[in-house]
């Protein structure tokens, strides 16, 4: 069975995969100085509900996008699970694709990986849209070469910045307001942030399709996909796996790393991707 890591900048997501279907998924809050026994004593609780054992993970995929965590994730999967976990980067992996940056390097595992299972599962061209920490929209060419992309702030990051930024304006949740109108202060806040992205991605789309010169099919994904996916006919797909289907599709592309059994040396701590 696969492990899939998705290290966000957020939540860490763990989901296994049989071969056949994701058997679990499991989130938690991304600490970078979480230890890997910490995440052990959590995940290996949740395994085991889910009637696994660790003895059935042969392999892992990793993607992060928090440098910091990698260290004790790698850690995590070969004290535990006794494998190398294969670790999504830019440069070292074969990903099936060109990616068309200026520095390769810099361009986030997350968006690779939503590019890679998005050619997969729909075929490009299109635009990937994440709804994470940050608001991200990737362009995927005909034959899945990564184009590049565009990064806006994330929605929870925007509201937190309007609550703290403005004395008398207070933290509110994100949902569709009934009007676009409104006639109270939260209400305002809350079509301000709804309609407001729904603009700004009805607006990138359309600006991104006009320069690409191609009718781009637009995927979401992420926790608010479903919400602003309502709310405009520019999304037509949302698929909230599309990150662990990446991780799933480059460990089938790429061979298992070698496993050691031996400890990690002191100087990955301060690995970066």
């Amino acid at each position: 069975m696969l492990l899939a890591i998705d290290a966000g900048n957020t939540n860490v997501v763990f989901a296994v995969h049989d071969g056949r279907e994701w058997r679990g998924r499991w989130r938690i809050a991304t600490r970078p100085d979480r230890t890997s026994d910490e995440y052990a004593v959590w995940l290996l609780t949740l395994l085991s509900h889910a009637g696994l054992r660790p003895a059935e993970i042969t392999r892992c995929a990793l993607g992060t996008v928090v440098p910091a965590a990698l260290y004790n994730l790698r850690r995590l999967v070969r004290d535990w699970f006794n494998c190398e976990p294969l670790v999504a980067r830019g440069d070292s992996v074969n990903w099936g694709f060109e990616i068309l940056m200026d520095r390769p390097k810099e361009v986030g595992a997350d968006r690779l990986l939503n590019a890679l299972a998005a050619h997969h599962h729909y075929s490009g061209p299109l635009i990937v849209i994440d709804f994470g920490t940050a608001t991200t929209f990737d362009v995927v060419g005909e034959g899945g070469a990564y184009i590049g992309g565009v990064i806006a702030p994330g929605i929870n990051l925007s509201i937190e910045a309007l609550h703290r930024a403005a004395a008398r304006l207070p933290r509110i949740g994100i949902g569709r307001p009934q009007a676009v109108i409104g006639r109270d202060t939260v209400p305002a806040m809350q079509s301000g942030i709804f309609w407001g992205y729904v603009g700004l991605i009805e607006g990138l789309v359309s600006r991104i399709r006009a320069e690409h010169g191609s009718p781009l099919k637009v995927i979401a994904t992420g926790g608010l996909a479903p919400l602003f996916a309502e709310g405009t006919t520019v999304i037509q797909h949302t698929d909230p796996d599309i990150t662990l289907e990446g991780l799933r599709l480059l460990a089938g592309r790429n061979p298992p790393p070698i496993f050691h059994k031996t400890t990690l040396p002191e100087a990955l701590k301060n690995e970066t991707e």
